[in-house]
């Protein structure tokens, strides 16, 4: 079977189970919120459709719309130490123990 065929073949239980996944967490969201916010704050119930609005807004602001979240760049970070010399990496090593005062020991077993 081709590539493409597969692919055809996958599609659809991709696409259900995307849809399940993310009924589930508006699911579980709107749970979770009726059942500790009002009690504790004396906030409004909200519906399942508010659950999923709020997933999708909470995507928008802490993971991006890209769909690559907050670690978006490893791959190009990883591509750049690939490129990198010893020294290039040593020095990179460096400037991070500088600046946030950890890391990885030194190449002399102790902390920087």
């Amino acid at each position: 079977m081709t590539r493409r065929g597969k692919l055809i073949l996958i599609a659809p239980f991709a696409i259900t189970a995307i849809a399940l996944f993310m009924a589930f967490g508006g699911w579980v969201v709107m749970r979770l919120w009726n059942w500790l916010l009002p009690g504790l704050f004396g906030w409004h119930l909200i519906t399942f459709w508010q659950a999923m609005a709020m997933l999708v807004l909470c995507r928008i602001l802490f993971g991006g719309i890209s769909g690559r979240g907050w670690h978006g760049s490893r791959r190009r970070k990883a591509g750049r130490w690939g490129h990198m010399s010893d020294e290039e990496r040593q020095k990179f090593r460096d400037a991070v123990r500088a600046k946030w005062g950890y890391g990885p020991p030194t190449s002399e077993g102790h902390e920087a």
